[in-house]
């Protein structure tokens, strides 16, 4: 595992996780936009963001996970968010989020 910018990143093959912080907000969020899509221009074909540590997110933090999503989109790249606590998952739902990632445990 390395670290870019605070921000821990496991490569195996073309699957990237990268690990967000414990509270996504405008800060972190653009730190961990930076890295998913440096992965992305890298190449990867699925782009895994684990939440395992979060918390929070803000509305700046999920505005900023569209951007990703978006990233990935038009690069064909498939993005899955992992270990997402209940609240979280259930504000991803509300906003929409989950119609454009798979939600894993």
């Amino acid at each position: 595992m390395n670290t870019n910018l605070d921000i821990p990143v496991r490569s195996e093959g073309e699957i990237a996780t990268v690990f967000a912080s414990d509270y996504l907000n405008k800060i972190s969020g653009e730190k961990i936009e930076r890295e998913c899509k440096r992965q992305i221009d890298a190449g990867c074909t699925t782009l895994v963001v684990n939440f395992k540590d979060t918390e929070i997110v803000n509305s700046i933090g999920v505005s900023i996970l569209l951007g990703v999503i978006d990233a990935a989109s038009n690069n064909g790249t498939e993005v899955i968010f992992s270990e997402v606590n209940e609240d979280t998952e259930q504000l991803f739902e509300m906003l929409g989020l989950t119609n454009h990632v798979k939600i894993q445990e």
